[in-house]
């Protein structure tokens, strides 16, 4: 009985804490969130797309993200598919490139390739280092690409976003809730 009141005590532990990162994430980034909208609001609106990428549940997030605008999030809401893609999703190029040239400038390349002036790049770290997410950054810079960024408590690694939502928290598990 003693290891269950344990567990239940861990458990409930967890919750709270992923809770309590959720609140402090309301506090924080609603400005932060508020612009990161307004740029893929404007993007669609004019025609262009959303790219989005991370790595390992980074690239989970991504892919359900794009999921969501070509879809729907809410079988309630009525409205047309919106163009958002997943980078993470092309196994025959991620493999193909990764192989011949490394893995750093694998998102970097798709953007040059699939994106264009005015589309907007959403680029998940949960450290705000992933190399190939800040390879793919200044690709963007480059290209006239709006960059929003997310990120855990440490930010960014760069300063070419336009937009950084910073989680208020050093563990991954709750910043990729968050994100």
């Amino acid at each position: 009985e003693e290891t269950r009141m344990e567990l239940k005590d861990a458990i409930s532990g967890h919750l709270k804490q992923s809770a309590k990162v959720k609140m402090l994430t309301a506090q924080a980034c609603v400005e932060d969130i508020t612009r990161a909208i307004d740029l893929v609001v404007a993007a669609f609106r004019n025609g262009n797309k959303l790219m989005i990428c991370g790595n390992g549940g980074s690239a989970a997030d991504a892919q359900h993200m794009a999921a969501e605008f070509t879809g729907r999030l809410n079988k309630n809401l009525v409205r047309p598919g919106l163009p958002a893609m997943a980078l993470t999703t092309d196994s025959s190029f991620m493999t193909a490139f990764t192989n011949d040239f490394g893995y750093e400038g694998v998102f970097a390349r798709q953007v040059e390739s699939l994106g264009k002036s005015g589309d907007v790049f959403l680029g998940i770290s949960t450290s705000g280092g992933s190399k190939n997410i800040l390879a793919a950054i200044e690709k963007c810079v480059t290209m006239g690409i709006s960059v929003i960024a997310l990120t855990g408590e440490a930010g960014l690694r760069s300063d070419k976003a336009n937009v950084v939502i910073s989680v208020p928290s050093d563990d991954t598990q709750f910043i990729q809730e968050a994100h």
